[in-house]
């Protein structure tokens, strides 16, 4: 596997509805992006940021020129991913990981994982699970779930509902350029459209989903007001993590 041959995107966009410009929010001393493309780039120096704002590519110019200035029409991150690939000339057998520009905290162990489980199976696309941290993951529809088969390949996923070994399903993708062209081009099926969850357009026109689980902690993602404390008190803590074991 040659790292040239490896591509992480991160699509992001100003304008959450949650959070007003949540990319740009602070998190003890950088912004949100600032901070995923930070953990990004300890993976490989092919990282790009897709975005439709002025003001995200201004604010990542002290880390990175790789912006790539998007349609602020897009209806989904995967839709933005595959116009900056376009721009990108990248080749069809390029490996793109689409990394949520909210994330900022995913551990590097969990997307190399990704990564060189993409390269050893043979599927179309390749996402991530976790386990089920409770109950309340199973009862809240933010929370996504997958139902994986004895090859660790995806069946189902839900918002909430009663699957087979429910696993927490982490909102990242993997797949080569040629493939994401072809799932961007595709109709939006009718269940995708229902429960919001475009990975069932992958499933219901027979692409391959390989889940890669990972069995560690993984901090949440930035969503809310509670989210954004969390994420500080959580930097904070590693901070006095490692001050007491030096």
């Amino acid at each position: 596997m040659n790292k040239d041959d490896i591509c992480i995107i991160i699509p992001s966009r100003i304008g959450s509805t949650r959070l007003k410009n949540k990319p740009l929010l602070d998190i003890n001393g950088k912004t949100l992006i600032q901070r995923v493309v930070i953990n990004a780039l300890n993976i490989t120096e092919n990282v790009y940021v897709a975005t439709d704002s002025g003001l995200i590519k201004d604010n990542l110019k002290q880390i990175t020129n790789n912006v790539v200035m998007t349609s602020p029409e897009h209806i989904s991150g995967t839709d933005r991913v595959c116009e900056a690939a376009n721009k990108l000339n990248l080749d069809d057998n390029t490996f793109i990981l689409n990394l949520q520009g909210d994330e900022p905290f995913l551990p590097n162990e969990l997307i190399s994982n990704v990564i060189n489980d993409y390269f050893k199976n043979s599927s179309n696309v390749i996402t991530v699970s976790t386990n089920i941290s409770s109950d309340e993951d199973l009862k809240n529809p933010n929370c996504v779930l997958v139902e994986i088969d004895n090859n660790n390949y995806a069946t189902s996923f839900v918002r909430t509902g009663s699957i087979k070994n429910p696993k927490r399903h982490v909102g990242i993708y993997g797949y080569n350029f040629k493939t994401l062209n072809q799932l961007v081009n595709l109709d939006p099926t009718k269940n995708e459209l229902k429960y919001k969850l475009e990975q069932l357009r992958f499933l219901e026109n027979n692409y391959s989903i390989y889940v890669s689980h990972y069995k560690e902690y993984i901090p949440d993602g930035i969503d809310t007001e509670d989210d954004l404390k969390a994420a500080s008190d959580y930097l904070l803590n590693k901070w006095i993590f490692y001050l007491i074991t030096i």
